[in-house]
This record gives C-alpha cells, sequence and structure tokens, in this order.
C-alpha cells in the first residue's frame, strides 16, 4: 500500500503544484516545468499500478450486482469527457474542466465495482485531485471560453472514445477482469 500511496502523493503534488506555488512553478520556466511533471506522472503512474496491483486485498464493501454494466457506461462518458477539452467539437465550449470531470467520472465509476481498501485509495485519492484542481482553477482564473468547434469534432471524438474504450476493455480483459461480466469481486 505504501508503494500506491507514494504513486498518489508523486502524482498529485505536481499536478497542484502550478495552483499551490505559482510564483516558483513560473520561475521554473515553461518546457523544464512541463518536462518536471511529465517525468514525475510517469513515475506516478507506474507506482500506481505496482502498488495496486501488490496491495492485499481488504474488503471494505460489497458492490451492488450489476454495477459493471453501469461503469462501463460511465466509462464511455468520463474518456470522451477526457477527449472534449483537445477536440474541436461543440461541447468544449460548453464544459470548462472537460478532464478532470472526465477523471472524477472515472474515479466514482471505478469505486463502483471496487470496494476494497486499495481502489478506495487509488480511485478516492484521484477523484479528490480532481475536485481539488476544479475548484483550485476556480478561485484563481476566469473561464475565457473557447471559441465552439462543430458536431463533427464531437463525432471525431465519440469515434476515438469507442477505439479507446475497446482497448482499455481489451487490457482489461489481458489482465483477467472481464468489464463485461456485470459484477465484478
Amino acid at each position: 500500500m505504501n508503494i500506491l500511496i507514494l504513486g498518489l502523493v508523486l502524482w498529485i503534488l505536481p499536478h497542484l503544484f502550478k495552483r499551490i506555488a505559482p510564483g516558483l512553478r513560473a520561475r521554473m520556466g515553461n518546457a523544464p516545468g512541463k518536462m518536471l511533471v511529465t517525468v514525475l506522472s510517469l513515475a506516478a503512474i507506474a507506482l500506481m499500478v505496482i502498488g495496486y496491483r501488490r496491495a492485499e486485498f481488504v474488503p471494505l464493501y460489497m458492490p451492488a450486482a450489476g454495477m459493471g454494466h453501469l461503469n462501463n457506461l460511465l466509462m464511455l462518458v468520463a474518456i470522451f469527457l477526457m477527449g472534449v477539452g483537445h477536440s474541436r467539437g461543440v461541447l468544449r465550449a460548453r464544459i470548462r474542466h472537460p478532464m478532470l470531470t472526465g477523471v472524477l467520472i472515472w474515479a466514482v465509476a471505478h469505486l463502483l465495482v471496487n470496494g476494497d481498501m486499495a481502489s478506495v485509495v487509488l480511485f478516492g485519492g484521484l477523484g479528490g485531485w480532481a475536485i481539488a484542481a476544479m475548484l483550485l482553477i476556480n478561485a484563481r482564473q476566469t473561464w475565457q471560453r473557447p471559441e465552439p468547434g462543430t458536431i463533427r469534432g464531437d463525432a471525431i471524438n465519440l469515434a476515438v472514445t469507442l477505439v479507446l474504450c475497446a482497448i482499455i476493455a481489451g487490457i482489461h480483459i489481458w489482465l483477467g477482469v472481464n468489464p463485461f461480466a456485470g459484477t465484478y469481486g
């Protein structure tokens, strides 16, 4: 569990650094600052995956039957939202924090189907980070709405979402977790 927690901390701190210490972050420069966050993020992901896979299974609650189906639907929404900010669709001018909202929905979806301690730490921690990041951004910046794109941009994002969901499902199946089973645990 310590490796998982270290990975979470290594993810959260660099991602909130710009919000918590903007002056210090600005003095680092744009390229070096982004490089540092990238390197720490990759290390954090590796530690979170290793820590989660090694964590002892400590049940906290029993997920309700059939939550896997709701999880799959929420994952479609989450992945779609994560792409909205990078798309040239209509929705990018309507949703202020599409990527962070997608991360929050991803975290909630996984908490619906995983009731163990490691899952609560991982998904709860990343969901909490997404909420904290949105609150910090909202407190310090007014939103400059981007120009809306076209429905074609949203359609392309939807197509990419479906492909990514298929890839993610394949990876889960390869790891021994069938996301189409309906009930996990």
